[in-house]
């Protein structure tokens, strides 16, 4: 199965993502950690990814559509879970032309709705152990000894650096402009089901389960 998930940064994609390759052994294919990839493997692509990036521009639709495909051409007829990728229509037009050449259809589009104030909290809260990744929240998920991590028990903590308030509002804002008017894109096609990302971890798996065992349509 190929599935795509959408929500805007923080409604919990990765987490979801990682909890699908575990039970159903499909493969998420992240666009940043795909153009990372590859522009550290040397390849002709990953020259141009690299030359791209260091010049600080975007890198075009046409080159993360090869990436996708070489990347899918890979998995062996495993299933995939897209995040990340398309962020607008034509990506999306574009997408399905090459998913069509190839023989292979997306089977859901799975969209984890957020409540955004509650969302601007809970990103802009957290922190995680800086030696072991371990996550924790100001409000809702402290060490139980204050300033030391539960799992390996240092002291040293980071903040990503664009998880404050702000930025996150502008990146929400992003989202509502470049990327939500794909929803319906995929709600014409009869993909799209919608879900409530800002339930508990397990209730959101649960959901995306059910959707998965459902009849298309």
């Amino acid at each position: 199965m190929n599935i795509l998930l959408l929500g805007p940064p923080g409604a919990g994609k990765g987490t979801q993502a990682k909890r699908l390759e575990e039970r159903y052994g499909m493969i998420q294919l992240s666009t940043g950690d795909m153009l990372r990839a590859e522009r550290a493997s040397g390849s002709a692509l990953g020259r141009q990814v690299q030359a791209i990036m260091d010049a600080g521009k975007l890198v075009s639709d046409d080159i993360m559509i090869a990436l996708i495909a070489s990347r899918i051409a890979g998995l062996k007829g495993k299933g995939f879970i897209l995040d990340g990728f398309p962020r607008t229509v034509p990506q999306a037009q574009a997408l399905d032309d090459m998913l069509e050449k190839n023989g292979i259809a997306l089977d859901r589009v799975i969209e984890l709705t957020v409540d955004e104030d509650a969302l601007i909290d809970r990103i802009s809260g957290r922190f995680s152990c800086k030696s072991c990744g371990a996550s924790y929240h100001d409000r809702y998920h402290q060490p139980k000894q204050p300033g030391r991590c539960d799992i390996c028990g240092s002291t040293d903590f980071v903040r990503r650096p664009d998880d404050t308030a702000e930025t996150v509002k502008a990146r929400l804002e992003a989202y509502r402009d470049q990327t939500a008017p794909i929803l319906p894109y995929y709600r014409a096609k009869g993909l799209l089901r919608s879900i409530d990302g800002m339930a508990e971890i397990d209730a959101v798996a649960q959901q995306i389960e059910t959707i998965l065992k459902s009849p298309r349509g």
